[in-house]
């Protein structure tokens, strides 16, 4: 079954969530991405034991950290999903993409283009 998201989410594979760190997620919204997500592994069914908990904390931290700095905490997000639910990994897809297009540029990228 193929199934279609929006092109402008960009997916990047990892072993486990629990392998996304603070940095990687600051990064990525250093470099000009406009919104991040991380789709992990059910919680209680992870196959690292907790790396779905780590992230989820990650992500916690991550939207505090950008909440002082005046930018949308919405801009972050973590979903659990087992690997089975592809269409719900769409749905999410979806979600993200509305998210982002009703909060508009993230303010680094406008700061970056008025520089």
């Amino acid at each position: 079954m193929r199934l279609s998201y929006p092109s402008n989410i960009k997916v990047i594979q990892v072993p486990c969530s629990g392998r996304v760190d603070i940095i990687h997620l600051l990064k990525a919204i250093e470099d000009g991405a406009d919104g991040v997500y991380i789709a992990g592994c059910l919680e209680g069914e992870c196959h690292f034991l907790t790396g779905n908990l780590k992230a989820r904390k990650r992500v916690n931290y991550v939207k505090k950290v950008l909440e002082e700095l005046g930018i949308e905490p919405e801009r972050v997000e973590m979903f659990n999903l087992s690997a089975g639910e592809g269409p719900r990994f769409v749905e999410i897809a979806k979600e993200m993409a509305e998210r982002i297009q009703e909060l508009g540029p993230s303010p680094v990228n406008v700061q970056k283009k008025a520089a």
